[in-house]
């Protein structure tokens, strides 16, 4: 579990980068998110404690003074110590330049780890976010402008951690990967994704059970599933539609596999997400007077 206090947004003015969502939490020992997808980057950096970050099959140790990215259609998980478990803030955005503005500072999908001396600024900066939850044309301006400082902090004296070099193993499995979230909404098979990447099909179980901890077909159904909340939390298209857009051709499939991996229906679901993003909403500014 986690004490978390987080501002979403849906509506943006601005398109070459933009403010998604941020946010701050303390965790509890060994509390985890993911595996998951983002459909936009997300930067953490850790305030205290510790932590491990995976990214498909690399993992990396970090601890306060660090942080990650997460970049969007990529793999992820990471999960607090045992001992010292870590407190962190996110800012999640997107946009045109975002890619570009991330290579400004170094950061890419080589590079995924940094270091910064000026927490205390991003953790100031992320509260001044969450003061501003609302999408008023004035907000809107403000928070640009708190996203653009949280980027100049970064720049001063970013120090980029060197990721490990991939093995062809790795690159087996990176590419097997892009393909699954390319082709997730077409009615793909385990065996399309290894003559993809032009391997044996037990060849590539093997390496994503030695890697992943999961079979190719593990995957591809987590991913599915992962973007279908999504689209249920931030759209209103018809179950239906959700199912088609995620490779289910069959809604009453599509329903049985959602609730086996989240334990309640797709409907239940958005109801739920709902509910609980109003109820968030309502009791923000009384949770920010603890930060």
């Amino acid at each position: 579990m986690e004490d978390a206090y987080v501002l979403q947004l849906s509506d943006h003015k601005f398109h070459d980068l933009h403010l998604c969502f941020c946010g701050y939490a303390k965790c509890k020992p060994l509390h985890s998110f993911g595996p998951a997808v983002r459909p936009n980057y997300i930067l953490h950096y850790i305030l205290e404690g510790r932590g491990r970050y995976y990214v498909d099959d690399t993992h990396y140790d970090l601890q306060a003074g660090q942080g990650f990215l997460i970049e969007p259609e990529i793999q992820t998980f990471y999960q607090a110590a045992r001992e010292e478990p870590w407190s962190y803030l996110w800012v999640g955005f997107d946009g045109s330049h975002a890619g570009d503005y991330l290579k400004d500072l170094g950061l890419n999908s080589h590079q995924l780890i940094f270091q910064c001396i000026h927490g205390e600024e991003l953790k100031q900066l992320v509260i001044n976010m969450l003061k501003h939850n609302t999408s008023s044309t004035t907000n809107q301006f403000l928070l640009e402008g708190l996203l653009y400082s949280f980027f100049s902090v970064l720049a001063q004296d970013l120090d980029v951690i060197s990721s490990p070099e991939e093995s062809d193993d790795n690159l087996y499995i990176r590419s097997a990967i892009e393909f699954i979230h390319n082709h997730y909404s077409c009615n793909i098979k385990v065996s399309d994704i290894a003559d993809y990447v032009c391997i044996d099909r037990s060849y590539l179980y093997k390496l994503f059970r030695q890697n992943l901890n999961l079979s190719p077909q593990d995957y591809l159904s987590n991913y599915r599933i992962t973007r279908a909340a999504e689209l249920l939390s931030i759209t209103d298209l018809p179950i239906g539609g959700v199912a088609l857009s995620c490779g289910y051709r069959d809604p009453l499939v599509f329903g049985k596999a959602f609730k086996a991996k989240r334990g309640i229906t797709p409907t239940q679901y958005r109801k739920k997400n709902r509910k609980d993003a109003r109820e968030h909403l309502q009791n923000h500014q009384d949770i920010l007077e603890k930060l």
